[in-house]
């Protein structure tokens, strides 16, 4: 029953673009706190803000179209999204049909920042999970920042996001007495993906033939020896240099030792055995024998 002094609403015509059953059962339950006269109609798509937004634009006169006559709810909801859900930083330039899409705006450097992507936790037993993919990041970065950064660099979709700082232990001595160092302490965060992401296998997993393969492509594209060969020269060369005496060989496998000090034994032992076949041929002849000559 409406009152005496208020006009009779117009029919609303309901958006084509409407709420989900439950989203819109859920927006209902904050109508109550507005006032009723500026609260949207029933079955109607539009919030409250939207509602009270729909009618100060058509009081104004904002609606109007080139046919001469008002936006409907439904067309006025349909451009409101449309605009929300336009794609910003873009533009489309040029002259006629010929339209080309081009950046506006100042440009965008990525965060100096580093994402490790790791293998998930399965457990023993359990199929590895393929919605979910694991990163270590720095502690100072959010959720909100791993969904951005995702997003905006690899296209990446995301359900949720967990995150658990890591607190490495102390490095203490060899006592135990006190502490000396820490590890490196991370931000563990566990991001559930929309598209499937199978994980590469481990070398363990692969058959001989498809690890073989995977070792030459690997020494081919990053030549994994000669960096394991290098950071042991180096680890030998730094940790060694300051003793006295020490001179580096060039090789840092046992076996390689062994033989180039056998290599060097066997050299003076041909050294000495000529010094003492000099020796005895000078005195067979009687010819004095010095021992400047002999150490030269």
């Amino acid at each position: 029953m409406q009152s005496r002094g208020r006009p009779p609403r117009p029919p609303v015509q309901r958006a084509a673009t409407a709420l989900p059953k439950h989203a819109a059962e859920a927006r209902g339950g904050r109508r109550a706190r507005k006032q009723p006269n500026l609260l949207p109609p029933l079955g109607s798509d539009l919030t409250p803000s939207e509602f009270s937004s729909y009618r100060r634009q058509l009081a104004k006169g904002e609606l109007m179209t080139e046919q001469g006559r008002d936006l409907t709810e439904a067309e006025w909801l349909d451009a409101l999204n449309e605009k929300r859900s336009r794609l910003r930083g873009i533009k489309l330039a040029g002259k006629g049909n010929q339209k080309q899409v081009e950046v506006v705006g100042q440009k965008i450097y990525l965060p100096n920042v580093i994402f490790r992507m790791v293998r998930n936790h399965t457990p023993k037993g359990k199929p590895y999970n393929p919605y979910e993919a694991t990163f270590r990041v720095p502690q100072s970065i959010t959720k909100t920042d791993i969904r951005s950064y995702l997003s905006a660099v690899y296209g990446v979709k995301t359900t949720y996001i967990r995150t658990a700082n890591y607190i490495s232990p102390l490095r203490r001595t060899r006592m135990g007495l006190r502490p000396v160092g820490r590890y490196r302490t991370y931000k563990r965060a566990v991001v559930g993906l929309v598209d499937p992401f199978y994980y590469p296998l481990d070398m363990e997993d692969m058959d001989k033939v498809a690890r073989k393969e995977r070792e030459a492509w690997l020494e081919e594209k990053f030549s994994l020896k000669a960096l394991v060969r290098w950071r042991r020269y180096e680890l030998v060369r730094t940790a060694q240099s300051g003793s006295k005496g020490w001179r580096f060989t060039g090789h840092l496998r046992r076996d390689k030792i062994l033989q180039a000090v056998a290599r060097r034994r066997m050299i003076t032992r041909m050294e000495i055995e000529g010094i003492k076949a000099e020796i005895a041929e000078k005195r067979a002849v009687g010819k004095q024998i010095l021992m400047e000559k002999v150490k030269s």
